[in-house]
């Protein structure tokens, strides 16, 4: 098969993006990376949108093999901050110039709906921005009285499009309920983002095209491609950490079959190679979710060993992020950074 005419084409079956993602050439791989960062331009431009990640709570009603959250594990330090030490760290991210805000959390109920609706209301009421909720599954009515609140977005990982895998370390969730929830939540208007972890035990590479294809499904927002990483006092601790190469591919991969959604250059990625962001970037990424949890939380918030930037001040997290980006030659953007599907149909 011919990498330069297959990178030309518009589309992608399943056949040949399993075929790209099993890329072993160096020469192949750059070509890969150069068409995905081509099609970013194209489809997203030059900006990259910062995400400012606040992780409310470590609590989780669910037990998820490979989760250092999970609710069997007796070993880490359970916080919960209150609502409005959130909506605090919410206004000091927009003051660095960050108009989305990430409330993310284990699924705990002990926020109920009105303490998230009072949250997402008292963020808005003062300025412009953008919220992205990631709180697992919830029940619907609470999605839409979120949704009126003035909740923008929804994140929730589908994370393996293989029903197997997926009972595999889930062990009180099924995959079709997963989806059902992302249905639902495009149904009433939020701005969806998904995506799987590389690197699973037992994941293949058809696996990986069955991820990417269903985020095209689904015509997400933003679709999330992270490395597995092992956490401690969880069943897979000493299982192998996702490999970093084969993120980047995934990534590629998903630019150029997805074309407009929002791609992150995630932290786990940053995680496991000290240049993981970058490189996210240039093979196809366009978006960055820095943590500005504050301390002594977000020592605490161990979803995965060793997570990249847990013990520097979140207050330096932006100066940082725009001195990485412009050195590739991109822009930090000033905009709320709304899907650039929404985008492009207006226009």
């Amino acid at each position: 098969m011919d990498i330069n005419e297959l990178l030309k084409k518009e589309s992608l079956n399943r056949d040949e993006i399993i075929y790209l993602l099993g890329l072993s050439d160096e020469k192949e791989i750059n070509s890969l990376f150069a068409r995905a960062d081509e099609v970013r331009r194209l489809y997203c431009g030059d900006e990259v949108h910062l995400r400012g990640i606040i992780d409310f709570s470590n609590y989780c009603e669910q037990d998820c093999l490979y989760c250092g959250l999970r609710k069997s594990n007796k070993n880490l330090p359970r916080y919960r901050m209150t609502p409005d030490e959130v909506v605090e760290v919410a206004h000091k991210i927009i003051n660095k110039g960050i108009f989305t805000i990430v409330l993310q959390s284990g699924e705990d109920a002990y926020y109920d709906t009105d303490q998230i609706a009072y949250i997402i209301y008292s963020i808005k009421r003062k300025a412009d921005v953008a919220i992205t909720l990631s709180l697992g599954e919830r029940d619907f009515e609470e999605y839409r009285t979120w949704k009126i609140a003035g909740a923008d977005r929804y994140l929730i990982k589908h994370e393996t499009a293989n029903p197997k895998l997926y009972a595999a370390f889930h062990e009180n969730q099924k995959l079709d309920e997963r989806l059902e929830h992302i249905r639902f939540l495009k149904e009433i208007g939020y701005q969806v983002g998904s995506g799987n972890m590389i690197g699973l035990p037992n994941q293949t590479l058809e696996d990986i095209a069955d991820d990417i294809l269903l985020c095209k499904e689904f015509d997400l927002d933003m679709a999330a491609f992270g490395p597995f990483i092992p956490a401690p006092d969880t069943p897979w601790h000493n299982k192998k950490a996702g490999d970093v190469l084969l993120t980047l591919k995934t990534m590629a991969v998903a630019r150029i079959v997805l074309k407009d959604a929002h791609i992150p250059a995630t932290t786990a990625l940053a995680t496991l190679d000290e240049d993981g962001r970058i490189k996210g970037l240039k093979a196809g990424a366009n978006v960055v979710m820095p943590d500005f949890t504050p301390s002594p939380y977000r020592e605490k918030y161990q979803i995965y060993a060793d997570r990249k930037c847990v013990n520097d001040n979140p207050d330096y997290c932006r100066s940082c992020l725009q001195l990485q980006i412009e050195s590739i030659g991109r822009r930090v953007s000033s905009s709320r950074g709304d899907s650039l599907k929404l985008l492009n149909h207006k226009n």
